[in-house]
């Protein structure tokens, strides 16, 4: 089966990129959530990461 990485449309918060990572990796959406967030806090690199993972990743 070939895995691939999509923002999830059923499991968004914003617009679904740490849904889709976490159902990618098969973990909780919401440990990726917490881990972006302490990025964003630590530097601000994680709204850009997040921003560029929003236009890189198709939506499902």
């Amino acid at each position: 089966m070939d895995k691939r990485l999509y923002r999830s449309k059923t499991n968004r918060t914003i617009a679904g990129v740490c849904g889709g990572i976490g159902e990618y990796f098969n973990i909780d959406p919401t440990i990726v959530r917490l881990l972006w967030i302490g990025f964003c806090l630590a530097g601000g690199a994680g709204i850009i990461f997040y921003i560029a993972a929003l236009i890189i990743i198709p939506e499902e």
